[in-house]
């Protein structure tokens, strides 16, 4: 019995899919199902109920999952010890993120980090929010990024940044000539926003309910980039991050629009599963993104 068998079964799991936990190592489903029955003929015992429709383990495939777990943490606790050890700083840092902070906010963190640290490999995935806390909790990825960060027991949770949601607008249109803008104002305009499922747009529901402001999106999109170009062909207004349409405002694409009062801020956030092992390089990363120093991410593995 290898760790990857062991790895292998905890991805199936925790999935409760055989075709994920392939994709997951790198094998196909056959080999999952291989895998399963060599580890009941090792144990002489049945892991999985077979009667059952859905994924579901036997007393005996629970128990082996619980110490499974405990052994690949041990395992993983151990790998990171001899690396900090030696000062090792390599591997890789499989990332999940939304659409907008991996396109506009992250890039400058993995070019500042690869530089410093070229022998660590940096894989991104662009996903819906909900999507980021899948992967999280499938430990599918190492860490995820996303924006008005939930509160779940499972997850440890270290803010790193703060953007402010701006107005957009076609610079052809009228709203483009105003200097600033009341939330009062956009009650009559066109408005593009975001899927209804999306942080963001629950977040700008919020402040026009608090508002009393009764304003529903006339088009709605589920990334950042198709809602730019929505504002481009003036489609509508909209309001997004500051820091995704730096590159429209600047070539003249969109008109950027202060909104009027307390600037209206979008906290970001990287997440990852309680109790997980960080290896050095996944704190350093933490560390670069967060502002943090190495103190603030524990030896342990895990964020205080």
């Amino acid at each position: 019995m290898h760790i990857e068998n062991l790895k292998i079964f905890s991805d199936l799991v925790e999935s409760e899919s055989f075709s994920r936990a392939a994709k997951l190592n790198g094998i196909t489903q056959s080999a999952v199902s291989q895998q399963l029955r060599a580890m009941e003929k090792h144990f002489n015992v049945l892991i999985v109920d077979r009667s059952q429709k859905q994924f579901r383990l036997t007393r005996e495939g629970s128990k082996l999952y619980e110490s499974s777990k405990e052994i690949l943490h041990l395992y993983e606790k151990l790998n990171s010890e001899l690396q900090e050890m030696k000062k090792v700083i390599s591997g890789t840092i499989h990332i999940s993120t939304i659409y907008s902070i991996g396109l506009h906010e992250l890039p400058p963190y993995i070019k500042k980090f690869l530089q410093e640290f070229p022998d660590v490999n940096v894989r991104v995935e662009y996903r819906r929010s909900n999507l980021v806390y899948e992967d999280i909790m499938h430990n599918s990825v190492d860490l995820g990024l996303v924006a008005y960060p939930s509160k779940m027991r499972q997850l440890e949770t270290i803010p790193f940044a703060e953007d402010e949601l701006v107005l957009i607008a076609a610079p052809s249109s009228e709203v483009a000539k105003k200097r600033s803008l009341d939330l009062a104002e956009l009650k009559g305009h066109r408005l593009v926003g975001f899927d209804s499922d999306i942080p963001t747009r629950k977040a700008t529901d919020q402040i026009f309910k608090e508002a009393n402001l009764d304003i529903e999106p006339s088009m709605e999109f589920d990334n950042i980039e198709t809602v730019k170009r929505a504002v481009e062909i003036d489609a509508g207004i909209a309001i997004v991050p500051a820091a995704t349409v730096k590159q429209e405002v600047k070539q003249g694409l969109l008109k950027s629009i202060p909104l009027s009062g307390t600037p209206i801020k979008r906290p970001l956030a990287i997440i990852h599963r309680k109790g997980r092992v960080l290896t050095p390089a996944m704190k350093k990363f933490i560390a670069m993104l967060s502002g943090k120093s190495l103190k603030a991410v524990s030896t342990n593995g895990t964020t205080p």
